[in-house]
């Protein structure tokens, strides 16, 4: 007998599709949900060669973790556990990525449901699976970038730049301007010219350290050799800012970064002006979530924070973090547990974690 997927659409409810795909066993909808059944405590993927459960006993779970976090273990029939996104589901979270991509105005879930041929419930936790965003989140993301790009041309003004981004009015845009941009947008056009940044360079146990802040908290922590490189690299961070160096009572800030870094259970108390995308501060955020002397897997972070595919977005938020110990991604380390991929160097990341063991 020749058995057809059908999609989510074709039913009158999403459960309504997961229970079918159970019954046929369909390998097509593995990686887009597991089922748990509740008188053997285990989960599976909907293909299991499993004999099929009451459909009374069975619930439906987006993810492994989420299955494992409400008590049940992984099948060691079908691994239900090592299963990925299924392509199908992959292909059509990027096709609707690519129409986010290229609305002249933000699309609501229904309409993006609708062109795919999903329910929307379906369409938002399995797009947030997939790229660690929902819809709304990816969209706003997208409009951040577009607006970035086109207040960097020199030929074309604020206002134009708002709306060929996609905003319906100025003001609905300035509503965002602080987190999108950490400045205005006429600030931003001009290369961050009139934002002023404090900055100062140290020598600590790992070499230089400079330490930057805005006037709404320390936005840079930067490690590294060279304290002349360093200084071109927070220049770089905030092209056309005024960089001036920060008076003694600077001192003091620079100092409590110092001693975070050679004793990391002191913890650090300054304020912190996090700069970054809506999925980059879910990931930092979770970071510094990490207790001292403990790691995480890249995997781990992703299950975290909702989002388990999307471990390679989770390595680049963790290579593009800004502040050095302050958000610890020097907690993160391979499946393994083997050290590898610091923004200031393997060797900073290992003496980072080997002082957090014996703090």
């Amino acid at each position: 007998m020749n058995l057809v997927m059908a999609t989510p659409r074709s039913f009158e409810t999403e459960q309504d599709w997961r229970w079918q795909a159970v019954v046929q066993r369909d390998a097509a909808a593995d990686g887009a949900f597991v089922y748990a059944v509740l008188t053997t405590g285990v989960y599976c993927r909907p293909s299991c060669p499993s004999r099929t459960a009451k459909r009374e006993n069975v619930s439906f779970h987006h993810t492994p973790a989420e299955a494992e976090a409400a008590g049940y273990r992984p099948c060691k029939r079908c691994r239900p556990d090592l299963v990925t996104s299924g392509a199908p589901v992959v292909a059509l979270i990027e096709q609707v990525c690519r129409i986010i991509e290229q609305a002249d105005k933000p699309l609501g879930l229904t309409e993006l449901a609708d062109r795919v041929g999903l329910s929307p419930s379906y369409l938002h936790h399995r797009f947030k699976a997939v790229t660690g965003l929902t819809p709304r989140g990816y969209a706003r993301a997208h409009q951040a970038r577009r607006v970035r790009e086109a207040l960097a041309d020199p030929s074309r003004d604020v206002t134009e730049a708002i709306h060929g981004a996609g905003f319906s009015s100025s003001g609905r845009f300035y509503e965002n301007a602080d987190a999108m941009l950490g400045m205005t947008p006429t600030a931003y056009k001009r290369g961050g010219q009139n934002a002023a940044i404090r900055f100062a360079v140290g020598d600590c146990s790992l070499g230089a350290v400079l330490v930057a802040c805005s006037e709404r908290g320390v936005c840079a922590i930067l490690l590294g050799d060279d304290p002349g490189t360093l200084v071109d690299n927070l220049q770089d961070q905030f092209p056309g800012a005024e960089l001036d160096a920060g008076g003694s009572d600077f001192e003091d800030w620079v100092a409590q970064v110092v001693g975070l870094i050679d004793d990391p259970s002191v913890g650090i108390e300054l304020p912190l002006d996090i700069r970054g995308t809506a999925f980059q501060q879910r990931v930092w955020q979770a970071l510094r979530e990490i207790p001292v002397g403990v790691t995480a897997s890249y995997t781990e972070v992703a299950e975290r924070i909702g989002s388990p595919t999307a471990v390679r977005a989770v390595a680049r938020a963790c290579a593009a973090n800004p502040l050095a110990v302050a958000i610890p991604c020097h907690r993160v380390v391979r499946q393994d547990g083997g050290i590898s991929g610091y923004r200031w160097g393997v060797e900073r990341k290992r003496v980072l974690l080997d002082r957090e063991i014996d703090a």
